[in-house]
C-alpha cells in the first residue's frame, strides 16, 4: 500500500492523486492541514524537508515533488503511460506541465500568498490581483502552445498525459480566484474532457476526506 501525504486543496497533491488514480493504484491518505501549519511539524519535515505536500511513501522510500512522483509512477507502473515514449513528444508534454507546475503554481503557492500578506503587509485585493496576474500570463502561454498542431482530444494527442494532470488542478485554482477563462478555449475543452473521466473526478478537492462539508 502506498501512503500519500496530501491536502485537499493543494494543486500539487491534486496532480498526484490524479496520477495514482489513472494508474489504478490504491493509497492510504495522510492528511496534512496546510493552513494550520501541520507541514512545518518536525515529524513531517523529517519526511519532507521543504514542508510541502505531496509526499509519497512507496515500500519505505520517500518521494517528494509532484512531477518527480508522477514520472516515478510512470516508470514503475508504465500502463497507461503519462509521458510519451518518443523524446520530442515527451519533451512537449514536460514543457506544458512545467508551464503550470514550475511557472504559475510556485508564484501562487499558499506560502507565497501568506508572505505577501503577513510579511509584506499586502491587502487581500492586491494579493488576489497578484494571483490572477500569474494565472493569466501562464495560461496565455499554455493556450498558445496548445495551438501548435499536436493537441488532440487532450493536451498531447488523444491520450491523457502529465500535461492534462497538471492542467486540471490549475483550472480549479483559476476558477477559485475568479480568473476569466474565456481566452483559453482549448484548455477549457480539454479540462471538460478530463473531468468526465473518473480518475480526475475522484481526485478533485471536494471529494477528499479533509474537504469541508459542502466542498
Amino acid at each position: 500500500m502506498l501512503t500519500l501525504y496530501t491536502y485537499f486543496r493543494s494543486s500539487a497533491a491534486f496532480r498526484t492523486r490524479i496520477a495514482l488514480n489513472l494508474k489504478g493504484l490504491s493509497y492510504e491518505p495522510r492528511l496534512v492541514h496546510l493552513p494550520a501549519g501541520e507541514q512545518k511539524a518536525p515529524a513531517y519535515t523529517t519526511l519532507n524537508p521543504q514542508g510541502l505536500v505531496p509526499t509519497l511513501i512507496d515500500r519505505g522510500h520517500t518521494l517528494t515533488q509532484s512531477l518527480a512522483i508522477i514520472e516515478y509512477l510512470d516508470e514503475v507502473h508504465p500502463g497507461p503511460r503519462l509521458l510519451p515514449v518518443d523524446p520530442l513528444e515527451r519533451a512537449r508534454v514536460r514543457a506544458l506541465s512545467m508551464i503550470i507546475a514550475c511557472e504559475i503554481h510556485p508564484l501562487n503557492n499558499l506560502r507565497v500568498l501568506k508572505y505577501l500578506k503577513q510579511s509584506l503587509n499586502q491587502e487581500q485585493p492586491a494579493i488576489d490581483a497578484w494571483y490572477r496576474h500569474w494565472c493569466i500570463e501562464g495560461m496565455a502561454a499554455f493556450e498558445q502552445q496548445l495551438g501548435d498542431g499536436k493537441t488532440g482530444g487532450f493536451c498531447h494527442g488523444d491520450s491523457v498525459t502529465m500535461a492534462d494532470v497538471c492542467l486540471v488542478p490549475q483550472i480549479f485554482n483559476c476558477r477559485r480566484f475568479d480568473v476569466d477563462l474565456a481566452p483559453y478555449p482549448r484548455a477549457i475543452r480539454i479540462f471538460d474532457a478530463c473531468m468526465k473521466l473518473k480518475p480526475f473526478d475522484d481526485a478533485q478537492p471536494s471529494r477528499q476526506p479533509d474537504a469541508p462539508a459542502g466542498g
